[in-house]
């Protein structure tokens, strides 16, 4: 399967860089609509270019498979393409799809939105990006 090829090959780069920096740390890919199966909770997530690759209907089970396995007050990290720039990512988001996805509805507060770059390999200075931080409410 190739989305299964590419998640474990970004995971063994990951793991790599972490150790060569000296960061504790523990990687496991797992289906992001099934987060459950994991059987445990967090207090931090990141989320680094996965969101926007989901539809409307998507991103709604996703907030929902992630509140499945966050604590309470736990702290969402969001970079995903934004839809505002030149030189946008496939994909891009608007602020308001965020807020949309993890509002208090569905036991999430966007506590901020920020402009920011995502590294691709076909932009040579990143690509417009939104860093949101999202509280588990």
């Amino acid at each position: 399967m190739l989305g299964v090829d590419v998640a474990e090959t970004a995971l063994a780069i990951a793991r790599e860089k972490a150790c060569a920096r000296g960061i504790k740390v523990e990687f496991a890919a797992a289906d992001a609509f099934k987060l459950e199966c994991l059987r445990r909770k967090f207090d931090t997530v990141l989320d680094c270019g996965l969101f926007h690759t989901f539809d409307g209907d998507e991103r709604l089970r996703y907030a929902a498979s992630l509140g499945s396995v966050t604590e309470h007050n736990a702290t969402l990290y969001v970079l995903c393409f934004s839809d505002i720039g030149p030189d946008i990512g496939p994909h891009p988001i608007s602020q308001e799809e965020l807020r949309a996805a993890f509002n208090p509805n569905n036991g999430w507060n966007v506590a901020a939105i920020k402009p920011d770059r995502l590294q691709t390999r076909f932009h040579a200075n990143g690509a417009p990006a939104w860093f949101a931080t999202i509280k588990r409410i």
